[in-house]
């Protein structure tokens, strides 16, 4: 029962319990709706169980942390837009051909056209985003499946990455760039540390190795590590709280009732493109700046295990489901499962079987629960 205050005194509202319009939710089935739910589950399990089998192998010192951290990072980064463009019901394969585009696009004016590093990685970062502009722009303008379009783009980007390096440089591996990003202000945003007077501190107190000469053995986090958090955050708020997030849920739920109630569906999803684009390029900086160099083939089969992330993450291959933070698990699992083999002496090709066992098994958990939480009682 409810007391409500009214001009004329006091007036009794009573909502019985029984009211068939309230549906009672337990909180079993609440915790069951939330796609990050698998993926959540899937990184505690992944860490016990190494922690059961390669606690004295290193994998959990503080360089071996950093290791599985920088994988996780890598493939996190594109996950993130992955999972956006998924939710909003459209795929992107070129992701992965996009790196190799964009790295390109960074070493080439910075190494053979002596232009400066910030200078560069603007231009790859124009460069990269028109190609997903017209890579959305074709898929909403021609009602083809995004599916066939970015398959066609992944080809076209990576013949056109060999080609022009191939044409400009008479090379396909292009190195020199960490060099001439030192000082650079653009290039420490991407290749630089952080933390490194905290981890000085940590290697004096004695809480984390160091070497002969007092140097720790992690000196600071990386930027990627920084770029993954960075981009979860803001991408998980945008997708849960404002009225953009909703835009992209509707776009992959039903578009066309999404445009009947005035959700620009197509510029929704072209500006997802373009974000699938960005994080490409993002990735692609933090690489070429910190191996040094650029290749035209980095970035091979990338876009299916950021698909695969996404999907352990809890986003539905049919569009309107989701979660950001799934996905960060989800890379996280891959991160820590890729090293964890390494550390534990494990056949490396056992790691495929394990990505494919992964998405078997997410399709097939992430399915059931849908079915079990939506369906109407």
């Amino acid at each position: 029962m409810s007391v409500k205050e009214t001009a004329s005194g006091t007036e009794k509202q009573v909502i019985g319990d029984s009211d068939e319009r309230v549906r009672k939710v337990s909180s079993v089935k609440r915790l069951l709706s939330r796609p990050e739910l698998g993926s959540v589950s899937g990184a505690i399990l992944v860490f016990v169980f190494f922690a059961l089998v390669a606690w004295d192998s290193g994998m959990f010192n503080a360089d071996g942390v950093l290791n599985w951290t920088t994988v996780s990072a890598q493939l996190g980064i594109i996950a993130v837009g992955a999972c956006l463009l998924m939710i909003a019901g459209e795929f992107d394969l070129s992701i992965g051909s996009m790196i190799g585009f964009a790295g390109m696009m960074i070493a080439i004016p910075a190494v053979h056209w002596a232009w400066p590093v910030w200078a560069a990685i603007l231009f790859a970062f124009v460069c990269a985003m028109a190609v997903g502009f017209l890579n959305g722009y074709i898929v909403v303008k021609t009602g083809l499946p995004s599916f066939i379009v970015s398959l066609a783009f992944l080809f076209i980007l990576r013949g056109l990455t060999i080609a022009l390096s191939i044409a400009l440089t008479n090379k396909t591996i292009i190195s020199g760039v960490g060099n001439l990003a030192e000082g650079d202000w653009l290039g420490a945003i991407f290749g630089g540390q952080v933390g490194t007077a905290f981890f000085t501190w940590l290697g004096n107190a004695g809480w984390i190795e160091t070497y002969s000469d007092g140097t720790p053995v992690v000196t600071g986090i990386p930027m990627v590590v920084v770029w993954w958090f960075l981009l979860t955050a803001v991408c998980s708020f945008v997708l849960l709280r404002t009225r953009f997030g909703n835009w992209i849920f509707a776009s992959g739920g039903d578009a066309n009732a999404a445009k009947n109630v005035g959700v620009p569906t197509d510029r929704v999803k072209i500006a997802l493109f373009m974000f699938t684009a960005f994080c490409a390029t993002v990735f692609a900086a933090c690489q070429v700046l910190e191996f040094g160099s650029a290749a035209a083939d980095r970035g091979l089969l990338k876009e299916f295990e950021a698909i695969i992330a996404a999907v352990i993450g809890g986003a539905l291959l049919t569009g309107g489901y989701g979660s950001v933070i799934g996905a960060f698990f989800g890379a996280l699992i891959f991160g820590v499962v890729q090293m964890g083999i390494f550390f534990t002496g494990v056949d490396s090709d056992w790691f495929r079987v394990f990505l494919g066992v992964m998405l078997l098994i997410a399709v097939l958990f992430n399915n059931f629960i849908r079915k079990k939480v939506t369906s109407a009682r």
